[in-house]
């Protein structure tokens, strides 16, 4: 929905202030963790045990979707420039939450 908002309603603006690019970033990222979140979530259904593990993925995609898509949109609709340091931050945080799914498929059962 932010994508077509973007591309349609925001674009003359966006393309004005040179902003377009970061808006089309936020919402490929935006996008990429909402589906890998579905993914998630049939994978929590299918190992309930590993239940503690999913929340702390779940909670890092959330965290780098507020703080990298977020303040890329916001920067985007001309927000104040301090915003930028953080989108980086909301970067590590997809970084650690895609760690914590690798770490999770090499898990093993103990017997």
């Amino acid at each position: 929905m932010l994508g077509a908002f973007g591309a349609h309603a925001l674009k003359p603006g966006l393309t004005e202030s040179g902003m377009l690019h970061a808006w089309e970033t936020a919402t490929h990222y935006h996008l990429a963790h909402a589906v890998a979140c579905l993914g998630l979530l049939a994978w929590s259904a299918a190992c309930p045990n590993r239940a503690n593990q999913v929340r702390w993925i779940a909670f890092s995609w959330l965290f780098g979707c507020l703080l990298f898509a977020g303040s890329l949109y916001w920067l985007a609709l001309g927000g104040p420039r301090f915003l930028g340091p953080i989108t980086p931050i909301g970067g590590l945080a997809f970084i650690a939450g895609w760690a914590l799914v690798a770490k999770e498929a090499f898990h093993r059962k103990t017997p």
